[in-house]
């Protein structure tokens, strides 16, 4: 289905409402008009019967009626829309005035049924309508006199209403036509200032076009844009920045990789191109594939650790969070190192006792990330030190170890993939792919804590911090 311009909908929107807006105000225009003509015209009505009853109640006789017809005749003279037409008892014509053959033919209200009684005050509430026989609208008042003898007339006096039916037909029509040019001007200028209102979003398109995977340091500008889209750049040129950091990150780990990858591989090789240049003993060639085989070893636990950092990013990742013994489980992960701890000739050492609740699994990968490191670098005799402790918000694992301290500039960059900026401690030679501290960090991140590095003269000391209030999965 195409898509609607937003220019267009909101010209539109704009047009239907100014059209909406045309037709009350319009209508309301009209009917105010249309009441304020029949107001008038039967003011008109009243005051000319009223005038004309005020005469005939002075004259003594029907022949008087006759005499002065003029006179009479005068109360409706300058408005040819009015006529005049006085009965006697009989409903004998005695006056008419602007009485044409088609008027003639209506039937005038009965004096008993519809005419204002002798005496009566004569208000536009006794008005009718009627109808000429050609459809043409009257308004009608009929009012009785009692003449000086005794004798009743009647007074008729009828508004033909033609005039005001054209007049406001002419009046509809221009407002019709008002309301129509008023419209397409509406949608004309709506559809100009919405086009232009909406040029800093065509702006803002076309930078976010120049954004290419060699340009992620571009952002959108914030120069002359309205307030109500300073928010969204905003959001944009963060979400822009994010992106640029993630593939700065991850253009810097494909190339760690390929790196650290290729050690081993390289390894393999030139051993195995040595092995071949000429014949060699049964002891030599299981001596090269022993090297083979623990290349491939730390090839395989490379791989493991990107797979498990790989899957721990996506949202899904599983936590099996349970409450354990932190002080338990630290005295069976160091009963686990003991024989690697002898053979490097340090000792495990274990405080604390502490509650927590955490994936057991993930805990005892974290720590043994860190105790593998500290039985690397600790010098012989040295002692590493397994602690927790409780504050009031978080319970606080900690590894530490003696030996050579790291610098200050260090200390959080060791977290870092594949970052070994020391090579005394850690490199190829240790056996470390620069992934072990990485995995710790992403692990207390999927626990909501932290993980943080504190050296000096002294100790090295690796921290955990697991927030009491765990986050669930």
């Amino acid at each position: 289905m195409r898509t609607r311009s937003l220019t267009t909908t909101l010209a539109l929107a704009f047009a239907a409402t100014t059209l909406a807006v045309f037709a009350l105000v319009g209508s309301f225009v009209y009917l105010a008009l249309a009441h304020q003509v029949r107001v008038q015209d039967d003011l008109d009505i009243v005051l000319a019967t009223r005038h004309t009853r005020r005469l005939v109640d002075e004259l003594q006789s029907y022949a008087d009626i006759e005499r002065y017809r003029e006179r009479l005749e005068s109360q409706v003279l300058g408005n040819g829309a009015l006529s005049l037409k006085i009965v006697d008892a009989a409903h004998k014509p005695l006056v008419q005035h602007n009485v044409d053959a088609a008027l003639a033919q209506v039937a005038l209200p009965s004096p008993d049924a519809h005419a204002v009684p002798a005496g009566a005050q004569i208000t536009d509430q006794a008005i009718v309508d009627m109808h000429e026989a050609d459809g043409d609208p009257l308004r009608v008042l009929a009012a009785d006199t009692r003449l000086r003898d005794g004798s009743v007339a009647t007074i008729v006096v009828v508004r033909d209403m033609r005039d005001r039916w054209l007049l406001l037909d002419r009046y509809r029509d221009r407002l019709h036509w008002a309301g129509a040019i008023g419209v397409l001007l509406t949608f004309a200028i709506g559809f100009f200032l919405v086009r232009r209102a909406l040029k800093p979003l065509r702006n803002m398109a076309n930078s976010a076009a120049t954004v290419t995977s060699d340009k992620l340091h571009t952002r959108i500008a914030m120069d002359n844009v309205p307030t109500e889209l300073e928010p969204l750049i905003a959001s944009l040129n963060g979400m822009l920045a994010g992106l640029e950091r993630s593939f700065q990150r991850l253009s810097q780990f494909t190339a760690d990789l390929a790196h650290d990858m290729r050690t081993p591989l390289a390894n393999m090789r030139g051993a195995t191109e040595v092995a071949l240049a000429r014949p060699r003993s049964t002891d030599e060639y299981q001596t090269l594939l022993a090297s083979n085989l623990e290349e491939c070893d730390r090839l395989s636990r490379m791989i493991e650790n990107v797979l498990f950092l790989a899957r721990a990013e996506h949202p899904q990742f599983a936590r099996h969070l349970r409450e354990f013994d932190a002080g338990e489980e630290l005295h069976r992960i160091a009963e686990y190192f003991e024989g690697l701890a002898e053979d490097a000739g340090v000792r495990i050492a274990v405080e604390g006792s502490e509650p927590l609740s955490a994936d057991v699994e993930l805990f005892r990968r974290a720590v043994s990330n860190l105790l593998a490191n500290a039985v690397r670098y600790t010098p012989r005799d040295g002692t590493i030190t397994l602690s927790v402790d409780a504050d009031a918000t978080s319970i606080r694992v900690c590894v530490a170890n003696e030996g050579v301290p790291i610098e200050p500039s260090m200390l959080e960059r060791v977290f870092d993939r594949f970052y070994r900026g020391d090579p005394s401690r850690g490199g190829a030679a240790s056996g470390s792919a620069g992934l072990g501290l990485a995995i710790v960090r992403t692990i207390m991140e999927l626990h909501g804590g932290r993980a943080h590095a504190e050296s000096d003269a002294r100790s090295t000391r690796f921290v955990l911090s697991f927030p009491k209030a765990m986050p669930r999965t």
